[in-house]
This record gives C-alpha cells, structure tokens and sequence, in this order.
C-alpha cells in the first residue's frame, strides 16, 4: 500500500501544529457527524464535553482514545486524518467499515488540551489512575471500555524530543509498546495480537523513515491505563508520536502515526495476528534518552582569566504565552556530552561565547548569545 499519497488525500487541514483544542476539534467532529455517530460520553472536570465518535459495522470493535494528556496532540490530528479515510466512500474505506466498528474518543483530557499541560484540570496524570478510577476522565473512559467490549484498544500520545533508537544516534520518531499484563511480562495470547499487530506497523514505517522506530520499556505499572486493559484481556497497543527532524510541529510525523493506523488496521483485516511475532518485536529497538534539541561543541569561555573549552546543550522548553504555544530554548546541561545527541549540533571550533550577562554559559539560562561577536544565537539557533 502507498500510505504517502493516501495522507496527502485525507490529511484534514483543519488541524494543524501542536496546540490542539477541544475548539479546534468540535466543528471537524460536527461535520463528521452524517448519521449521528457522535456521542458526548460525559465531562470533564471543568464541565467541558468529551466526545466518541463511532463507525462502522464490523464485528471486530476498535476503541481509539487520543489527548489522554493534553499536550500531547499529534496523534489527535492523525486519528482525525484516519476518520477522514474512513468517511471517503473509498474501497478501502469500505473495506475497514465492514470489518470493523470504531469507537474514537478524539480527546480525553480536553481540560488539559485547552491548558497545555500533561495533567487534567486537577493536576493528575490520567495514565496513572487507571485503578484508583479519581478523576471524570478516567471513569468516561473505563466506563467506554466496558460497555463496547473492544476486540482491540489503541492507546494514542506523543513523547519529547528526548528520545532516541538506543543509541543509534537517529530520533525515535515513531514508538510502539504492546504494554505488560503482569509483572512477569510475560507474553500470553492477548499481548502477542497486539505484538502481532506492531510488527505490521513497524514493517510499514520502516519503508518511510528506516531506523527511526522505537519500542517502549514494557516494565509493568497497574495504574497505566494500557497495563490495566491488556491486563482485562484486550490486546492494547500504544502509539507514540516522537520527533522527524526539524519537524517541531509534528506535520511530518502525524503522517507516521497515520500510516500506522492504516497499516495495522490492515493487519487485523488479513488477520495475520495469528502467527507469533514475539522476536520480530524484541527486535526493535529500545527507546532510550539521548537527545538535546541543540548540542553546542568546543565553546571557548573565560573563567577566572582561565580559558576553558567545554560544550553545553539546549533544550526546548513549550510554553503557552496568551493561547499561543512558543518553544523557548534554555541551557540545560554544560560539560562533556559524548553520550548524547543533539537534534540540531555545531562545532563551535574554540570560538568565545559571550551573552548580554557575561561570558559564562549557566544553566537554565535562555539560549541567546553570541560565539567570537560575530555569530549570533537566538533562542538556541543560529542567525545569519
């Protein structure tokens, strides 16, 4: 299948960056809405509605959440492409209808969406209350979970730039976990179709961005929401959307996430969950934290009339400013850095840093300052 032109044909234009709103969302789910497959299933704690949006009539029943975290949105955007597909008439589109029933929950935590924060109105992390059952959000969604009885759950985030493919030195810029269902993790029935199922996925990706696909540590936590159902015997798989270079706004990687969607959808359909897939799976690649947004190298600085080469890398930090998300960029580690990466690095060769304060780098210092006067750095970029 060429997922590539089918993204270019479905991606919904609507959508677009990082900061993701339930405002953003709700005329594109209204439009959606031709025969009444939109549902508010409860709300949150600031009383904003939640929503599903349900098609198809197939007997395999899907149950899709995304925005559980609410500033994590790149998923939202590529699982509103893939309910485009689903609404195109398209043979392919027919095909997935009738074997499935897709139940979407496009945005869990729309409290969080609207606030850019991981955490709902109440400052509590949705993927780990999934036993105590505390907040709105997390009884609309195991309340949605019991009464659809998935045959298969997807469990849909984002993660930071931080990640690498162990250490390969490229982003992971997709990873995928069929989540433990005991502490032994061991791998039952259950937990191999979800395995079965990334396998496929990971197989598609492979062919658009080789090498950038990681697997998360399945160490087991009963409070995580994709512990608990595979746990209940649902084949669960998370899906999260990480960093494609230079792509901060994640336009890139949503067609990633989509063709993961597609393709594992697909692998259902042929019902090639059969066989075990158990060591195409441990083959991928762990996720491991490696990565600086920028890495600066062999700066010169005057200490004590000492001169010193060092390095220091710099990291984004997202901050909404008056509904508007802006990355801004401090130091956040001075020293050797030979054991990480930098999404963006430069050989300063001995040139002099200097800044508006002084002529020492300091941590959680905005990224603004000048090496050997004539070039200038901006928010951690270099400015010609």
């Amino acid at each position: 299948m060429n997922y590539e032109p089918l993204f270019d044909e479905y991606k919904t234009e609507e959508l677009h960056g990082r900061y993701i709103t339930l405002e953003d969302i709700e005329p594109i789910l209204n439009k959606l809405n031709t025969h009444n497959q939109l549902e508010i299933i409860g709300k949150s704690v600031q009383e904003k509605p939640i929503y599903s949006y349900r098609i198809g009539s197939g007997k395999s029943k899907i149950l899709l959440w995304s925005q559980m975290h609410g500033n994590e949105s790149t998923t939202t955007k590529a699982l509103f492409d893939f309910l485009k597909l689903l609404n195109s008439g398209s043979d392919l589109a027919n095909k997935y209808l009738e074997k499935f029933t897709f139940l979407a929950i496009p945005m869990l935590n729309p409290d969080g969406a609207k606030l850019y924060t991981r955490q709902n109105a109440n400052e509590v992390d949705l993927n780990r209350d999934s036993q105590t059952l505390s907040q709105p959000e997390s009884k609309i969604l195991r309340k949605t979970f019991t009464e659809f009885e998935p045959d298969f759950c997807y469990n849909l985030h984002d993660q930071r730039t931080i990640f690498g493919v162990a250490d390969t030195g490229k982003p992971a810029t997709v990873s995928f976990l069929a989540p433990s269902y005991n502490e032994e993790r061991e791998i039952n029935e259950v937990r191999a179709k979800a395995i079965a199922v990334i396998v496929a996925m990971n197989a598609a990706l492979q062919d658009l961005i080789p090498g950038q696909i990681g697997r998360f540590d399945d160490s087991f936590n009963i409070n995580c929401i994709g512990d608990t159902f595979q746990s209940l015997k649902v084949p669960t798989i998370l899906i999260e959307a990480g960093h494609f270079q230079k792509d901060y706004d994640r336009e890139i990687t949503r067609k990633f996430i989509f063709t993961a969607l597609v393709s594992g959808f697909y692998c259902i359909y042929e019902n090639d969950i059969v066989d075990s897939k158990t060591d195409q799976y441990l083959n991928i690649p762990q996720n491991k934290v490696v990565f600086y947004d920028f890495v600066y190298k062999n700066i010169k600085i005057n200490y004590d009339s000492t001169k010193i080469i060092t390095n220091f890398a710099i990291q984004f930090k997202e901050e909404l400013i008056e509904n508007k998300l802006i990355f801004n960029a401090y130091i956040v580690e001075i020293g050797n850095l030979d054991h990480v990466f930098g999404h963006f690095e430069y050989d300063a060769h001995e040139a002099l840093y200097e800044d508006a304060e002084g002529n020492i780098p300091k941590l959680d210092k905005k990224a603004d300052f000048f090496l050997d006067k004539n070039t200038k750095i901006v928010n951690g970029m270099i400015k010609i």
